[in-house]
């Protein structure tokens, strides 16, 4: 018998949002994220109304095939999204659900993954991004039980930190059908953990500032994640740096590679702008992002 919580029993005795939505006001758009299947136990649709002119999600409503832990973790998600902006409901991630609830038994810590799956796929059709575009389809399955590919395996093994194949199984499911791709997830767990062994912490310093460098860029970003990831950079490491000084940024627009971003306070004007902006920022981004970002402020 798993050992819940009690708000996820709460949530799942008492579901949040269960259903469909079916109406909307003039300038808000319904869309659905769908993740699972009923033939591999566990499902989830989940169902969001944004208002587009402020980019806000106006309500969040789920169905769910599965266990006590699938319920919970689903109506938690819907809780946690209401009146959040878009590009701000994107950064939850499934540690964020299982928190929410007071922590998940490590089995069922897949259910929470599964939230922020639908959640992704979800933003996906209201951006008009194909969901089977992403850099997970570009890997090879090494769970044929499931469908899990090693790149889905490897980022789920940097973002939760695990350090075991049964930790994989729990979080997403690899490896717990016919066992025989266990072998490669441990492979891949070796080659994920020598590459944080060998990962050099650098640091780049402006104005006696220091940024510290946490972990190399990622790769094949789609287009999305490519912005939502500038987006956190920004938020959480140069912009606690720029208002030591009484700075502040604000990203502007991202058109390719081209980072458009608006300098304000201190920053603004500033006879060292340029050097702030190549060396502290622009050069963070490329190391965080993509090598070929190039940042330009608008004035």
């Amino acid at each position: 018998m798993w050992e819940y919580t009690d708000t996820v029993m709460e949530f799942f005795y008492n579901p949040r949002n269960q259903g469909t939505i079916t109406e909307k006001e003039e300038g808000e758009k319904i869309v659905t994220g769908e993740v699972g299947s009923i033939a591999c136990g566990d499902a989830l649709r989940l169902h969001l109304k944004i208002e587009e002119a402020t980019q806000t999600i106006m309500d969040a409503r789920f169905q769910t095939f599965g266990c006590a832990s699938a319920i919970a973790s689903s109506s938690a998600l819907t809780e946690l999204l209401k009146g959040k902006k878009v590009d701000e409901a994107l950064r939850i991630t499934n540690r964020d659900i299982a928190e929410f609830l007071g922590g998940l038994p490590e089995e069922k810590m897949h259910c929470s993954v599964m939230g922020a799956e639908a959640l992704e796929a979800a933003i996906f059709n209201y951006k008009g991004i194909p969901v089977n575009n992403c850099e997970e389809d570009e890997g090879k399955i090494v769970c044929r039980c499931f469908a899990v590919s090693d790149t889905k395996i490897k980022r789920i093994i940097r973002e939760n930190n695990l350090t075991s194949s049964e930790q994989v199984t729990n979080y997403i499911k690899a490896g717990g059908g016919c066992s025989s791709c266990l072998a490669d997830i441990d492979d891949i767990l070796a080659e994920v953990n020598q590459e944080k062994a060998t990962t050099v912490e650098v640091a780049v310093e402006i104005d006696n500032v220091q940024l510290p460098s946490s972990s190399q860029p990622a790769k094949s970003l789609t287009n999305l994640q490519k912005i939502t990831l500038i987006e956190r950079v920004l938020e959480e490491e140069v912009k606690p740096v720029l208002a030591e000084d009484g700075g502040d940024i604000e990203l502007y627009d991202v058109d390719g590679d081209r980072v458009q971003v608006i300098l304000k306070g201190a920053c603004s004007g500033c006879a060292s702008s340029t050097q702030t902006l190549k060396v502290a920022i622009e050069a963070r981004l490329q190391e965080r992002v993509s090598p070929s970002l190039v940042v330009e402020e608008v004035r």
